[in-house]
C-alpha cells in the first residue's frame, strides 16, 4: 500500500494518505475537512476540538485481529445521551477496512456489508425484535440517538455534512453484533464481534497517568 500526498489547501501543509480508499481527512495542523477527489483537496469545514477522553486509542496504533495486522488511521467521535464513543478507521494489512468501536471500555470489530434481507424502517424499531442477516439471528438490544461530535484522520465516507444519526444495535448470544446506520439512504449495515482488548495485542498506545504500560 503506496502512500500518497497532498497540500493542504487552508495552510499549505503536506497532507498524507496512509489508504487508497480514503475519501475525507482532516489537516493535524490546521485541523480543516477536506475531501478527496483523487489528489485535489476541497476545504469543507473545520473539526471542531476533540473532547477529553481516556482511551488509550490513538491515530497509529498498531493491533491484530483474526490474524491480520492493522493500523488506526482515522477516528470519528459520536456524542449521545451518556457521553461520547470512539469508531476508530481501521486499515488491515491486506488492503481492507473497518472499524474498532471503543464504548465505555467495550470493545467491538465490524465491517461494511451488503444486506441479505431488508433492515426494519426507522419507525418499526423495537428493543427485542429478531433481524436475520447472512444467516445470523439477531435481536435488538439498544436504539441509539447520535450527534456526530467531530472527526480526525482518513475516513471511507464524508461525514461534514452530517448531524445527527439513528443507530440499531443487534447482538447474539456468542458476542456476534450487527448495527444498521439510518444516516444514510439507503442504511448501511455492519457486522462484527465483540473483543478483549488485550486480544487485540496494540501497541503505540496514548500513555497517560492511570493506564498501565501495554
Amino acid at each position: 500500500m503506496s502512500s500518497r500526498n497532498a497540500i493542504c489547501p487552508n495552510c499549505g501543509a503536506e497532507v498524507r494518505f496512509r489508504w487508497s480508499g480514503a475519501v475525507q481527512t482532516t489537516c493535524e495542523y490546521c485541523q480543516s475537512i477536506l475531501v478527496r477527489n483523487d489528489l485535489n483537496l476541497a476545504l469543507v469545514g473545520k473539526a471542531a476540538d476533540l473532547p477529553v477522553d481516556i482511551s488509550p486509542i490513538q491515530l497509529g496504533t498498531e493491533g491484530i485481529f483474526s490474524g491480520k495486522a492493522f493500523q488506526v488511521i482515522g477516528r470519528i467521535v459520536y456524542r449521545y445521551d451518556l457521553g461520547t464513543w470512539n469508531e476508530w478507521h481501521l486499515m488491515f494489512s491486506d488492503g481492507s477496512n473497518g472499524w474498532l468501536s471503543d464504548a465505555q471500555a467495550e470493545y467491538a470489530v465490524s465491517f461494511a456489508n451488503a444486506f441479505t434481507s431488508a433492515p426494519p424502517a426507522p419507525g418499526e424499531l423495537a428493543r427485542g425484535m429478531q433481524m436475520e442477516q447472512h444467516r445470523v439471528l439477531l435481536t435488538l438490544t439498544v436504539i441509539t440517538e447520535a450527534l456526530y461530535e467531530t472527526t480526525e484522520g482518513e475516513l471511507p465516507f464524508t461525514s461534514y455534512d452530517k448531524e445527527k444519526c439513528r443507530f440499531a444495535d443487534f447482538r447474539t448470544h456468542d458476542g456476534r453484533f450487527a448495527t444498521v446506520d439510518y444516516s444514510e439512504e439507503p442504511p448501511l449495515l455492519f457486522l462484527g464481534q465483540f473483543v478483549d482488548f488485550g486480544s487485540l495485542r496494540m501497541k503505540n498506545l496514548k500513555e497517560f497517568e492511570g493506564w498501565p504500560t501495554v
